[in-house]
């Protein structure tokens, strides 16, 4: 039996030391640094980047000549009817016999075509594409910290929930040992059965509490590996040391310093916002591109030159050669309108360009000033709710002593563990809640890049 029970102990500690090898931690900067490498979003603005780049090559071709090369061979089949009248000077002529004549050509070339004036189409375009393909690169820097701001707040979030596990975990433990002294009591007369009843029906209400604690804390942890990329039925343990749910006032009051020039504030975020950037490159390229639309009221000049062999026989086709090379000028005097109505939508481009750039300062504006508001709103939160705590200890300890000594109600108890348990429950909060506020702070500003 001995044997057997060590058995037992020995598979137990192997199951044990095999989950805690499978268990990994995921701290905020390795959520930050996976989430960069495997969300969507940011593989999709990384893959515009290098679309739009592929535009800038082109642009840059634009300044190159064309070269083409061609090679071929025909072959010809011509069939004659004989003996009818060819007619000759109105004199009938016998054609002869029928036959078939049969006849071959090779042919090679080579040719080169450079544009020298297209009515600056080509300059319109290289300098919309440079422009689109830096502004594909704010819009992926921009998606990059609006993924890391998610990830933050996603793991904030978890760590939020895991604590209000432990407040409801701690209330439960509370409460099982008031219903053991109730229980206790009861039996040796000291209280009524009535007050076993409640306590028990305190302590169901408690255990639900917990198991909705833990399952929102599950299905927090599931959205924040979902979103940096991981497996959701990997085992991970969120935690990191250097996230603190406790925040000094010096922390506070230099915070506060820091961000108490709301002007300097909209200023630095319009400098360093990526997508304000990013609409004013969009803009750059509105106006290229009403340079190429005008560009089809000019004429366009190439230069040109050719290679070419051909003969009757492969063997002869190096002999019979021809070489070619000229100017070209063409000159659309008349297009149905096209040319305007291509000049028209430039323009109307433009103008919405220029709007979304004024639209994009405006929300850059309001996005600070919000943040502020909540950051300012979360310190004054996390004030209120330490001193509440501290209320709401105090009172739920007088209550237990008044109870414990039958001054008290079982009532008066329970109101007083429920706000406890309330004020436990905001103070988590309201800690997560400036610390959020306060990186939101920083993504408004938009000034870290990663």
């Amino acid at each position: 039996m001995r044997l057997i029970r060590l058995l037992g102990v020995a598979i137990l500690l192997a199951q044990s030391a095999s989950l805690l090898a499978q268990t990994k931690t995921l701290t905020l900067d390795q959520a930050r640094q996976i989430a960069l490498e495997r969300n969507i979003s940011v593989a999709q603005a990384q893959n515009n980047i290098e679309a739009a780049q592929s535009g800038v090559l082109a642009a840059y071709g634009s300044y190159l000549p064309t070269l083409s090369a061609n090679a071929g061979w025909t072959r010809s089949q011509n069939e004659r009817p004989g003996n009818e009248p060819v007619y000759v000077n109105g004199i009938p002529v016998v054609a002869g016999t029928s036959g078939r004549t049969v006849a071959s050509q090779y042919s090679a070339g080579l040719s080169a075509n450079y544009l020298l004036f297209d009515g600056l189409s080509r300059e319109g375009e290289f300098t919309r594409a440079s422009s689109t393909s830096v502004a594909a690169e704010q819009t992926s820097a921009r998606t990059r910290q609006s993924v890391v701001f998610q990830v933050e707040s996603g793991y904030l979030n978890v760590l939020r929930n895991e604590q209000l596990v432990k407040v409801n975990e701690e209330n439960l433990r509370r409460d099982r040992q008031q219903l053991d002294r109730i229980t206790e009591s009861n039996r040796v007369g000291a209280l009524s059965i009535a007050d076993v009843y409640r306590q028990q029906s305190q302590v169901a209400v408690d255990e639900l509490n917990v198991i909705t604690a833990q399952a929102n804390y599950d299905k927090a942890k599931a959205d924040l590996l979902s979103l940096i990329g991981l497996d959701v039925y990997e085992n991970y343990v969120v935690a990191d040391t250097t996230i603190s749910s406790e925040v000094s006032k010096e922390e506070m009051d230099s915070t506060i310093a820091r961000y108490k020039n709301i002007a300097d504030l909209n200023q630095r975020a319009i400098a360093a916002r990526p997508d304000y950037l990013s609409a004013t490159e969009q803009l750059n390229a509105s106006q290229a591109g009403i340079r190429v639309a005008r560009s089809g009221y000019f004429p366009s000049i190439s230069a040109f030159a050719g290679y070419g062999v051909a003969s009757p026989q492969l063997e002869t086709v190096t002999r019979y050669r021809n070489l070619n090379w000229g100017l070209q000028l063409r000159w659309n005097l008349f297009d149905s309108f096209r040319t305007n109505e291509q000049l028209q939508s430039a323009q109307a481009t433009q103008r919405n360009a220029e709007i979304s750039l004024v639209q994009a300062e405006r929300n850059i504006n309001v996005e600070v000033k919000k943040a502020l508001l909540d950051l300012d709103a979360a310190r004054k939160q996390y004030d209120v709710t330490q001193k509440g705590l501290v209320s709401a200890t105090e009172d739920r300890k007088i209550a237990e002593e008044r109870y414990n000594l039958g001054a008290g109600t079982l009532l008066d108890l329970m109101v007083a563990n429920a706000n406890l348990v309330n004020a436990q429950a905001n103070k988590v909060n309201a800690s997560y809640n400036y610390i959020t506020s306060k990186r939101n702070v920083e993504y408004a500003l938009g000034e870290k890049s990663y």
